[in-house]
């Protein structure tokens, strides 16, 4: 039976979305099929950075140390960016524009400048090391790249790397820091496209069971749309708080602690806060305790990060030092909370738990557990985010299974990516043949609608909200020689949720230990996917009949010895 506040968000819901309602849906025609869309979003993100940076010009936009940026100050500079881009570093139409940076404010005006001068925003892992960025930097052409100073290094050692790379000393202020890419060229008569919902804009990547990570392509339409559905679930638990007497008080604000190559960080909380009018300050990295410090100092209204930075604030021995009640909410995404970490926060901290769940190709859209729901259904990621999600829990066939039964979880809307770059078999396996995104992610979903992810069908370890390929990591193991065999799990882990595991047989002659494996794989790979633990198995490992290494038998026999090494 519905809760309490189902009734409320549908109700008020199905008002806002109404003919004549705050965002009224229609239906829009995709590749063939009928899609829901919001009527009141702009076609594309320029039109929506120029109508809100507008709306809200003189509020405070970045916080980051002591500079403080407006609004109009920051789409100012990303005006200036996306003319140079265009008449000095010949930017044209759909061109890929890397970004490898930590967040800063020139991270933010870099990537709007690119999306206003009609470049694709590629977002680079800033956590990979130099094979991995040359590598997601050739995938997908990109021939110009913004760097801050670790990442130009990195680029400097990379051979054959076609990309022109500028470095950005994001230390500066952003005027600073942007000045010489602005002075490459451009003027206030430089004509900056005009652009549509069918251009392209950004590419996120991805890992999955495959190893290689692939670049997510996705459209201004889709990612407009992906903002106002976020929208739309905002605006309704704000009338919510105000119909019970609650309404908020002050600018909304938000620290912005997980990395912007995150289509978490990208969406719901970047690009989400300028139609909110909303603050964000800056955590280049993360820290439990600066961030209790940030949060008295700003006033932060709403957290939101991997599940982990929640728990470290809540379990921090110095949390009783900071008056953190200006948070109204502690959300979290990229992975599931434990159960007592939910009922924890509800207990012990000022703001409610949310959950959310969205993937990388469906710019992050997906479901949401929400506040008293979350409290009594704490092991569900909630129900599919109305008004543009449709939500399968399909067979090995691709169809619909009865309700309750286990199945693949798969995601339908505007919002989702238009494919993998140059991948069109990647992406066409993506997809059912009627559109429906294929997470990976086996679920069930209840009788009230909510999903429940009991296991996941792709080969990935999900390492604090970091998505890390098995394939990846073995392959980085074989480049070693002296490696025979190896099989790579995940392990369960207080912390991150899991962590990377390995079993390695050396070949016969051969010395090496775990920690020299990871000395080599430290070189070769992003410092995250390095195995945790690893195990040197003397024997060959198990095979099935079909001669594939038994990964089943391998992770449930290791995850319990890892389980029992902890406890003793």
């Amino acid at each position: 039976m519905p809760s309490l506040l189902d009734q409320q968000m549908d109700a008020v819901l199905a008002a806002l979305t109404a003919p004549g309602g705050q965002m009224p849906v229609v239906t829009t025609t995709r590749d063939g099929r009928d899609y829901p869309m919001i009527a009141a979003a702009p076609p594309a993100l320029t039109y929506y950075f120029a109508h809100f940076c507008a709306e809200h010009h003189n509020k405070t936009f970045l916080v980051a140390g002591e500079e403080r940026l407006s609004f109009a100050e920051v789409y100012a500079i990303a005006g200036q960016v996306a003319r140079a881009l265009v008449d000095g570093h010949g930017v044209q139409r759909g061109d890929r524009v890397g970004i490898a940076m930590r967040n800063s404010p020139s991270w933010i005006a870099l990537y709007m400048g690119i999306l206003m001068a009609g470049g694709v925003a590629t977002l680079l892992n800033g956590w990979w090391q130099t094979a991995e960025l040359a590598a997601a930097i050739a995938e997908v052409e990109c021939a110009l790249v913004f760097a801050d100073a670790p990442r130009a290094q990195r680029l400097d050692e990379a051979t054959g790397l076609s990309a022109n790379v500028v470095p950005i000393d994001d230390r500066l202020p952003l005027a600073q820091a942007l000045a010489g890419v602005i002075a490459r060229g451009g003027t206030a008569e430089t004509q900056l496209p005009m652009l549509t919902g069918e251009d392209n804009a950004t590419i996120l990547f991805t890992s999955g069971s495959t190893g290689q990570s692939k670049g997510a392509l996705a459209d201004h339409r889709g990612l407009t749309q992906a903002v106002f559905n976020y929208l739309a679930q905002a605006v309704t638990m704000l009338t919510i708080a105000t119909q019970m007497g609650q309404p908020p008080q002050g600018q909304p604000s938000t620290l912005l602690n997980v990395p912007l190559f995150h289509v978490t960080a990208e969406v719901p909380v970047f690009l989400q806060s300028f139609a909110m009018g909303r603050k964000l300050v800056l955590m280049p990295k993360w820290d439990a305790e600066e961030a209790m410090r940030l949060i008295e100092r700003e006033q932060i209204s709403y957290f939101v990060g991997v599940p982990l930075m929640s728990f470290e604030i809540l379990t921090h021995p110095n949390r009783h030092k900071y008056n953190l009640t200006s948070v109204t909410d502690f959300a979290a995404g990229g992975a599931p909370r434990p159960v007592e970490h939910v009922k924890r926060i509800h207990e012990e901290l000022p703001g409610a738990p949310l959950l959310g769940y969205g993937l990388t190709e469906t710019n992050g859209v997906g479901c949401g557990n929400f506040r008293d729901n979350y409290l009594a259904k704490p092991n569900s990621t909630g129900r599919p985010s109305y008004p543009l999600v449709e939500l399968a829990i399909l067979d090995g066939a691709g169809q619909p299974v009865a309700q309750g039964a286990r199945g693949e979880v798969a995601i339908r809307s505007i919002c989702n990516f238009k494919g993998y770059w140059n991948r069109p078999e990647a992406t066409r396996d993506a997809f059912t043949a009627d559109q429906f995104f294929l997470t990976g992610d086996i679920g069930y979903l209840d009788e009230d609608g909510y999903l429940f992810i009991v296991d996941r069908k792709k080969d990935i370890i999900i390492r604090g909200g970091e998505n890390i390929s098995c394939q990846e990591v073995e392959a980085a193991l074989y480049e070693n020689p002296a490696v025979a065999e190896a099989a790579v799990f995940g392990l369960p882990d207080d912390r991150y949720g899991e962590v990377p595991g390995a079993v390695v047989h050396i070949r016969a002659g051969e010395v090496m230990d775990a920690e020299a494996l990871c000395e080599f794989l430290a070189g070769r790979i992003a410092a995250f996917k390095v195995p945790a633990r690893i195990w040197l198995s003397p024997a060959p490992l198990p095979r099935l009949g079909t001669e594939k290494i038994d990964k089943v038998a391998l992770r449930t026999a290791y995850r319990e010895r890892h389980i029992a090494e902890r406890a003793a």
